[in-house]
């Protein structure tokens, strides 16, 4: 039986992976540049840590919101 620590990591994984997978469709990079630009973050950090349940949102929104406060120019 899966406990609530693991299904949860679990659930940050996925989301993880979906920022990344918006990320590089949105912006029309390969993914290992998409995982670097995830991982080198703010958003990647504060997911980690769980800060505010910001990591309850939807991966679309956060990966906006990363292009538009982390990655435009």
């Amino acid at each position: 039986m899966i406990n609530s620590k693991d299904l949860s990591e679990i659930y940050k994984q996925n989301l993880e992976t979906d920022i990344i997978n918006y990320l590089a469709a949105t912006l029309k990079i390969d993914l290992r540049e998409a995982m670097d630009k995830y991982y080198s973050s703010k958003l990647a950090k504060q997911i980690e840590s769980g800060e505010n349940g910001i990591e309850n949102l939807d991966y679309k929104n956060l990966a906006e919101d990363l292009i538009e406060n982390e990655l435009s120019d």
